[in-house]
């Protein structure tokens, strides 16, 4: 194995790895700072299309971190920048809140629910069966389906909760139809990403707490991946994949002396 660059860029997940359960990772905004303070370019990566990064930015300033608000990217920024490159000044038709609605219209769409380029599942608190089924008829129509990401469930404080994946299988399975994902997994999310801060994967790390999306996604597109233990995924459950992260560490506490 060739020894990698050192790192010069950061790629870290959210929850779970700087916030779990709404409250901050114990030592993760003295990392986040520690970051900042650095110069280094980072991005807080989350695969949640329902906020825009000015409500994340907030949410995080409350917890003490200081993270800029071009310091976030998320899977509707992502899936936005992926519809304006495909089909620049396009319409879509829209299940989702305020964070997908405000990057599509950010990049020129027109949303709408007559005959739409594309219908755009992304994560909502109400998913509606009216909209549910006016999606399948315009997919059923021609629309192309998209989804912002594959996640089948999200976290509460009260425990798990259906995500956009798991109503992207029912549409899927009303329609024939399945959708193609922009966030993680897809590297495309991770490319995005290093676009965006001008970063090169040789010299880039990405930090995250699952096996199944931050490391694999990490890894696909080449770049350094990191595990943290204060999430989802567990030491053991990390060796049951045929790949398998950079490293693995308690949380980011451990890498702050590397900044």
């Amino acid at each position: 194995m060739h020894e990698r660059k050192p790192v010069c860029s950061w790629l870290t997940d959210m929850d779970g790895v700087l916030v779990h359960e709404g409250q901050p990772v114990p030592g993760a905004p003295e990392f986040v700072n520690r970051l900042r303070a650095s110069g280094k370019p980072f991005l807080v990566l989350t695969n949640n299309s329902i906020y825009t990064p000015r409500d994340l930015c907030a949410r995080l300033n409350r917890m003490g971190f200081e993270v800029p608000e071009h310091a976030i990217w998320t899977a509707a920024l992502a899936t936005a920048q992926f519809l304006a490159d495909q089909r620049p000044g396009g319409t879509a038709y829209v299940i989702g809140e305020a964070g997908l609605t405000t990057a599509l219209h950010a990049v020129g769409y027109v949303l709408t629910d007559f005959e739409p380029d594309y219908v755009v599942l992304g994560e909502t608190r109400t998913y509606s069966f009216e909209a549910i089924t006016k999606a399948v008829r315009l997919i059923n129509d021609g629309a192309r389906f998209i989804c912002t990401n594959p996640d089948v469930t999200g976290p509460s404080v009260e425990g798990a909760l259906p995500a956009a994946g798991s109503v992207a299988a029912m549409i899927s399975k009303a329609t024939g139809v399945e959708p193609y994902f922009v966030g993680k997994p897809n590297p495309m999310m991770m490319r995005s990403a290093l676009n965006t801060i001008n970063a090169h994967s040789e010299t880039t790390a990405m930090i995250g707490d699952r096996m199944d999306t931050d490391i694999l996604c990490g890894l696909e597109a080449g770049l350094e991946t990191i595990l943290v233990l204060t999430g989802i995924s567990t030491r053991a459950e990390a060796e049951r994949y045929p790949y398998r992260p950079s490293r693995i560490v308690d949380s980011v506490v451990d890498l702050i002396d590397e900044l």
